[in-house]
């Protein structure tokens, strides 16, 4: 770790510490231990998303089944199987290099609150039975609340493999540790301000000094991109989450919550919801809050108006939980696209690599971005590099104050459809046939 003023040389020079910029600089020590990896970071590792998310560690590289399958139907296939080998990579990863982050694989349940979401959620278990893809469980209403009790509950769909849970910010101080050990420079309170390239160099201009790499990786995400011209392609999206005190015997026998799953309803305005080592339960979701003209700023991550919300839906949720407190309130900012998965791509001559856009599904899938973005700068063709979700891009967003006015016009439908037996309006299948949507 290093703390000093001046000029910098690397081989490698990855540009933020969340998960995408530390799997990138782990991944690429470990391919080539001899490499000069330096990361730096705005403020401190973990500190953005990567230290605030809801702890759902998910194989899906696609943001769900049904969101790959109506994109890339082809090869949702080979999709799937990267998936879970990059989920089983960081559980490798996790137990190699000891990182204490809770690690669970409890798999998730998606849960129907609606009746029409009953329906869905049972021809979502026959579509991925009739190609192959992993076996979902579908529970019906009493199977479902034998594993969790709310009177909300009418069905729940169980990925068994896909998922597991874990305490995001430990893993992100874990991925730090493991990047020092491995040799990694790592500078924090560090910006990247300005990117530049010439010939054979690539600079990047910090508040400190100057620093020239052979490559560079960008892993900054919801932040405005060193690569301009990728801004179009990303709305800085806010979720919330609350944190319950710790459940007593009492009150988890009255939810009898013992399978420690992680689990989302099926609404478009969703609710995740997890439980953790100390029996408290994260309940997180449901708003999803755009600010006009990109804007990120510290005091976003406070809205009282959504917490309120947030804690009326939990009782309604668990009307037997009734007097129980909350004792954490947080908000962040998610990268979001409209084909609502990662996209990745060069500059500067193939020698600038980026991924972003995971919309909410990052805790896993940067790792793959990671692999990406490697293989892009070393020039190769893989499996990876040879997809078509890789090799494109999803539908620009409009500039404001277009932006602004569609993605509100967007939220009000979606809230309608919730309110409607899931009914979408002309508005939104109309987005839904163009491939541009919103979502966290």
């Amino acid at each position: 770790i290093r703390d000093s003023v001046g000029d910098e040389r690397c081989d490698l020079l990855v540009v933020g510490a969340g998960y995408s910029g530390l799997w990138t600089a782990l991944l690429a020590k470990e391919r080539d231990p001899a490499r000069d990896v330096v990361l730096i970071e705005a403020k401190e590792v973990g500190w953005a998303a990567s230290g605030r998310n809801g702890g759902f560690c998910a194989a899906s590289l696609t943001h769900g089944r049904a969101n790959g399958l109506s994109r890339w139907p082809d090869e949702y296939a080979t999709l799937e199987k990267l998936g879970l080998a990059n989920l089983d990579a960081i559980e490798e990863a996790v137990q190699r290099h000891g990182i204490d982050c809770d690690f669970e694989r409890t798999g998730e349940i998606d849960i129907a609150t609606q009746p029409h979401q009953v329906a869905e959620l049972r021809e979502a278990a026959d579509e991925a039975a009739r190609l192959g893809l992993g076996r979902p469980e579908f529970l019906d209403r009493d199977a479902l609340r034998a594993h969790v009790d709310s009177p909300t509950f009418l069905a729940g769909l169980w990925d068994r493999e896909g998922v597991a849970m874990l305490n995001p910010a430990r893993l992100a101080w874990g991925l730090r540790r493991a990047c020092v050990d491995a040799g990694v420079r790592l500078y924090e309170h560090t910006p990247a301000q300005a990117l530049t390239s010439d010939t054979d160099t690539v600079r990047v201009r910090t508040p400190f000094g100057r620093i020239r790499a052979r490559h560079v990786a960008l892993g900054t995400n919801a932040f405005p991109s060193l690569v301009r011209r990728t801004r179009p392609y990303l709305v800085p999206v806010y979720d919330y989450a609350l944190m319950t005190e710790p459940l007593t015997a009492e009150q988890l026998d009255a939810i009898g919550w013992q399978g420690r799953q992680g689990l989302s309803d099926s609404n478009n305005h969703f609710h995740y919801f997890r439980i953790t080592t100390d029996n408290r339960i994260l309940w997180g979701g449901h708003d999803v809050v755009y600010h006009f003209g990109n804007r990120i700023h510290p005091d976003y991550d406070q809205r009282p108006d959504t917490f309120r919300t947030l804690a009326r839906t939990f009782f309604r949720c668990f009307p037997q939980l009734e007097g129980l407190s909350f004792s954490h309130r947080w908000g962040g900012v998610i990268d979001t696209c409209s084909r609502f998965s990662p996209f990745f791509g060069t500059a500067h001559g193939g020698r600038v690599a980026y991924a972003a856009g995971y919309t909410g599904l990052g805790v896993g899938a940067t790792r793959f971005g990671a692999d990406v973005m490697l293989d892009l700068l070393a020039g190769e063709r893989t499996e990876r590099t040879e997809l078509e979700m890789v090799r494109s891009k999803p539908l620009p967003f409009p500039p404001e104050p277009v932006r602004w006015a569609g993605i509100g016009v967007t939220q009000w439908s979606l809230t309608r459809a919730d309110a409607r037996a899931g009914h979408r309006n002309l508005w939104l299948r109309t987005l839904d046939r163009v491939g541009l949507g919103f979502d966290s």
